[in-house]
Order: C-alpha cells, then sequence, then structure tokens
C-alpha cells in the first residue's frame, strides 16, 4: 500500500506534543514527513527535554498513523529536543550560594493573593522546562510551601559536604524545598522577633547543601517589612516577580511592593506582575467569564510603572484543590491552567534573559542606617 503525506499529516493534527497546546502539525512541530510505500519517516522536534515525554510522543504519533492511515504501516519517528534556552548566568556577588544561577523573590503587597500557589506553580513549570529549581519558604510566620508539595511531614537530613554539616533540601516533583515549616509542629505558632526570624532565614540560605541550581524561587511574606530586608541584605536577589489580584486594594499595595524593589538603596529589578484570580469560569458555563475582583487590574498597573505583564490566571477550584492535596495544577498535562502556568513561567524566563544580558550583576544591598531603613518601608 502506498501512503499518503496529506493523510499523515491530518493524524497528525489529532495529536498534540507533551505540555505544547495545539496539535503537532499547528504548532510547528512535525518538521518533516516522508512516505515510502508503506513506509513513513516523521521527524519532529518537541520542547520538553524528559525522556517520557520523548517516549510519549513515539508512541502518540505511532498509535495514531495505525488508527487512523494504514495499520500495518512500518513507521519511524525521529524526536529532536530544542529545549528552552537558559538564561545567561547571572554572576552573583555578595553572599552568594555556590551553584545557585538565578535567584527570584515572588512577593505581594497584601496577604491572600494566590503569592505561594503561583511560586509553587512556578517552580513546577520550570522543572517541566528542564530547569533545576529549588524554593526557601521565606514566609515565617504563615509557611504553606511543604502542604502544597505534600511533604509537611518532612524533615531535613544533615549531609557532609567538604567537612562541613549541611542540610539537605526536601524534594518532590523534582523541586528542592527548604521551608521553616520542616522546623515546627503544625499546631505550632512561630513567635519571633525578627533578628530571630532572620537568624532561621539565614541558616536555611547558608547552611542547606542545594546543590546545582537554575532558579531559586524565595516566596516572600506579604507586605514590606523586616523578612524582606533580610532576605535582600543576605542574597543578591536577581529579580523580583510581583502577584496581584485585579482588586483596587490588593493593587494599591503591589503598587507599594513594586516600589520597595525600586528603592535606590535595594535596586532589585522587577521581572514582572501577574495576575492571580483574574476571573471565574464556572463548570456549569465554561464560555463566561465573571470578573470578580475587576478587570485588568494587574495588567493597567505594570502598564503605569513600566514594567511587564506575565500574564492572567483564572479563578478556578481546581488550583486551591490541587494545592490542598499538595499537588500544583502546573503538573496537569494539556490542561488550560498548566498550559496558562507555562506561558506565565516562559515570559518569566524571557524577562530573567532580558535582566541578564542588559543589566549588571545583582548584589546583596547594604543597609546600615535607620535613615536608609525608614527610606525601604515608605
Amino acid at each position: 500500500m502506498k501512503l499518503s503525506k496529506q493523510d499523515i499529516l491530518k493524524a497528525l493534527e489529532t495529536i498534540s506534543a507533551p505540555g505544547e497546546g495545539g496539535n503537532m502539525v499547528e504548532t510547528g512541530a512535525v518538521k518533516n514527513v516522508m512516505t515510502f510505500g508503506d513506509e513513513v519517516i516523521v521527524d519532529i522536534t518537541i520542547t520538553n527535554p524528559s525522556l517520557q515525554a520523548k517516549k510519549r510522543t513515539e508512541v502518540d504519533i505511532m498509535k495514531v498513523i495505525h488508527d487512523k492511515v494504514y495499520e500495518k504501516a512500518k513507521i519511524t519517528v525521529n524526536v529532536k529536543v530544542d529545549a528552552p534556552e537558559k538564561p545567561k548566568v547571572n554572576v552573583i556577588k555578595g553572599n552568594a550560594i555556590p551553584g545557585i544561577q538565578n535567584i527570584i523573590a515572588v512577593a505581594s503587597g497584601k496577604g491572600g493573593v494566590g503569592k505561594s500557589t503561583v511560586t509553587a506553580n512556578l517552580a513546577v513549570a520550570l522543572q517541566k522546562m528542564g530547569f533545576k529549581v529549588g524554593i526557601l519558604d521565606a514566609d515565617i510566620y504563615g509557611p504553606s510551601i511543604p502542604i502544597m508539595f505534600d511533604v509537611e511531614k518532612g524533615r531535613p537530613l544533615a549531609v557532609d559536604i567538604n567537612g562541613k554539616s549541611k542540610m539537605k533540601p526536601i524534594e518532590n516533583y523534582g523541586v528542592k524545598i527548604l521551608s521553616i515549616g520542616f522546623f515546627t509542629q503544625p499546631d505550632q505558632a512561630v513567635v519571633w522577633r525578627g533578628p530571630m526570624a532572620a537568624k532561621a532565614l539565614n541558616q536555611m540560605i547558608f547552611d542547606a547543601h542545594w546543590g546545582e541550581i537554575d532558579f531559586l524561587l524565595i516566596d516572600l511574606p506579604p507586605g514590606t517589612g523586616d523578612i524582606h530586608l533580610s532576605i535582600m541584605q543576605s542574597l543578591p536577589i536577581t529579580g523580583a516577580v510581583i502577584v496581584s489580584t485585579p482588586q483596587v486594594v490588593a493593587l494599591a499595595d503591589a503598587k507599594k511592593g513594586v516600589a520597595m524593589f525600586q528603592q535606590e538603596s535595594i535596586n532589585v529589578p522587577v521581572l514582572g506582575i501577574i495576575e492571580n484570580m483574574s476571573y471565574f469560569t464556572p463548570n456549569e458555563l465554561p464560555n463566561y467569564k465573571y470578573y470578580i475582583f475587576g478587570k485588568d487590574g494587574a495588567r493597567h498597573l505594570a502598564e503605569d510603572l513600566g514594567v511587564p505583564f506575565l500574564g492572567g490566571l483564572p479563578l478556578v477550584q481546581s488550583i486551591r484543590e490541587a494545592g490542598d492535596i499538595g499537588s500544583p495544577a502546573a503538573l496537569q498535562v494539556d490542561t488550560p491552567l498548566s498550559e496558562a502556568f507555562k506561558e506565565i513561567t516562559q515570559n518569566v524566563v524571557q524577562e530573567l534573559v532580558n535582566r541578564n544580558e542588559n543589566l549588571p550583576p545583582t548584589e546583596a544591598i547594604k543597609i546600615t542606617t535607620m535613615a536608609g531603613c525608614a527610606a525601604v518601608k515608605k
């Protein structure tokens, strides 16, 4: 039997490459199709570097051709991986952690806007893109990252590194995690003054063995206070991401968060603003969007402040459910949510590439006077 190239392409239009969205032909993943009688050769390029993704791509192509074109076709699938470009290394100065290339602070001026949820899903999306990722849960008084990664019962072990005892971060879904939540009981309140909280953070930063990390995400507490200053005095932050809802009250606090990083004494590049809870779509009315907290507020704020708008996320019950059971929504495959997180994460990476190419290396801030601290808090 002589197979038709057009029939092969039509069959491939019914499947997608892992994590790509759209069909293989539409997205340009299919680079070439050749037929010789009952033999077919398909050349395809995917962005997911994992062995699982390559195997799934090959199996899906063979199955769809056998099912829709010719069940006895002899098929060869050549899968090439075009992984995302790794950001140019940010040559960190100051109190650097060996092996960590980029440090991103995820912040919000206001609590309850989904900052930790966004951090968790950014980390998972980055890991799926092939990067090595860690999270430092710096929300001392309300750590939630352990729950979102289903590791709340984890306890970091000690490892010997060049004769020194170091903490080994807890790992799940390919993401390394350290949190004060690993060292306290679930019903134990952390009642610490600023210096004690700063000391605990420094231990998690400098007494840990993170290994090789492309991205360390720091989940900061809400506001613009003592913990933020301690982190930025301890670590040279490559860039900051601000999370807000479209609500006017949240935007006012997000504006303060941007202003904090842009203070002359701090000068941390703001990579952009993410709008969470942009709209609500009920399951029974999938074509409706209800703008419960306002429309495009974070987008307009980004435009007003001259910082990038990284994207919006819907208010969806499954995001909350995924976080509550310790399985971030970005882990899902080819769903609207996972695609939304993937797009936002790609925007973050691109802004980081731009930052590392166009701005000098970051340094840890030095604030030595009360006047300097007061200026930061305004």
